[in-house]
């Protein structure tokens, strides 16, 4: 285990040497989170406006489901999406036959090779917006503490699914927006799940499991989560972390390398 960390530190310190070449870029990248913050809650605003609930989600509830929200895309453009989109243009160039020759696990590179500064202020965020609204509710520490472990889960079924979809471009080479096509159903998180019909409300619990993403995760802080959902999520998330590893090896074998 020390092995590993020691090697996601050399990572991501050379991963971050290699943004801080370019600096305003980091500005720019605040920018366009603070333009798509402002989007999530003028969406919000038009729902509340009127005293509106998203059936008995008050505003500042609903806030915490938005800033649970944004922290998420910040983990996925800090860690995802610099690691994981990656993988087709390995499996394109035939770099991947490098990957796969080192003296470590594929997944493991694959996966924490590269770190992204831009996701920063999307996490800071959207942690700055939990915080916010969970003040307004008198939330105390423990709370937070407990609705880290559903965050987690949701962080890991997020990364699974991630990946998964990364591992078929051994068989589909040009899949650039297969990722996008999934980041596009994830933005349905950023309201609570009771915000959807029955029949969404069905899609993105057990098809796209988006409500153990925001929904269960604000819950758990407004402590009026079922504990069933928080176990079933860890249950999960656990099958997918598995299934992605699985997944990964069984699309090894169809991969032929550059030079076969």
């Amino acid at each position: 285990m020390s092995r590993y960390l020691n090697i996601i530190k050399i990572f991501w310190k050379t991963a971050i040497s290699a943004e801080l070449e370019y600096r305003l870029n980091f500005v720019f990248a605040a920018l366009s989170s603070l333009g798509g913050l402002a989007g999530s809650l003028f969406s919000l605003f038009l729902f509340y406006r009127k005293d509106y609930n998203f059936q008995g989600w008050k505003w500042q509830e609903a806030l915490i489901v938005v800033g649970i929200f944004t922290f998420l895309e910040g983990f996925s453009s800090t860690f995802l999406a610099s690691n994981l989109n990656r993988i087709v243009k390995h499996v394109q160039d035939g770099t991947l036959d490098f990957v796969l020759l080192k003296p470590i696990n594929s997944q493991f590179w694959l996966s924490f090779h590269s770190f992204s500064l831009w996701g920063l202020p999307d996490l800071l965020f959207g942690l700055a917006i939990i915080v916010y609204a969970g003040s307004l509710l008198g939330i105390g520490v423990s709370a937070y503490l407990f609705a880290a472990v559903p965050l987690l889960f949701g962080v890991v079924i997020m990364y699974s699914l991630w990946f998964m979809l990364g591992a078929t471009s051994i068989w589909f080479t040009k899949i650039y927006n297969i990722t996008e096509v999934l980041r596009g159903l994830l933005a349905a998180g950023r309201f609570p799940i009771g915000a959807y019909p029955a029949a969404y409300r069905f899609f993105f619990t057990f098809v796209v499991p988006v409500t153990f993403l925001t929904t269960v995760p604000a819950q758990t802080l407004l402590g009026r989560a079922d504990p069933a959902w928080i176990v079933s999520g860890g249950c999960l998330a656990v099958v997918l972390l598995i299934l992605s590893n699985r997944v990964w090896r069984f699309a090894l074998r169809f991969y032929t390398s550059a030079s076969s």
